[in-house]
């Protein structure tokens, strides 16, 4: 059986976005259809803002820990320690950053970005 990092790969090249890959290896837990996941997830498939901002893996990453997490009280904790472990193994959380749109250098392409958001989120969801 292949690990939540390596699923979600294989959603990303199956027709889903960075973002929507990342949901739907929690959509058991998260308690969503296939369909609300694409819709969800639907904006954010070069990031935020089209490659101008947040990575979309790490937004997927970000969803699931509010749905998973919240309980009536702030998770800005949870989801500093998530960008940073994201960052720690992405070099960056920008997308365009991510991929070098401005410099040439690509720091982690996309497939890397999603496994390395499946595993900020374990980290920080192992860590609590």
């Amino acid at each position: 059986m292949m690990d939540k990092k390596e699923q979600a790969v294989e959603y990303k090249h199956n027709g889903y976005n960075c973002c929507q890959a990342v949901l739907m290896v929690y959509k058991d837990e998260l308690g969503l259809s296939d369909e609300t996941i694409k819709k969800l997830g639907a904006a954010y498939g070069v990031g935020m803002g089209c490659m101008g901002a947040t990575c979309g893996a790490l937004i997927g990453a970000s969803m699931v820990l509010g749905v998973e997490n919240f309980e009536g009280k702030p998770i800005l904790s949870k989801s500093k320690k998530l960008y940073g472990e994201f960052e720690k193994k992405s070099g960056a959380t920008i997308c365009k950053d991510l991929k070098g749109i401005e410099t040439g250098r690509v720091l982690c392409p996309c497939d890397d970005c999603v496994r390395n958001a499946v595993a900020a989120y374990e980290f920080v969801a192992s860590n609590s």
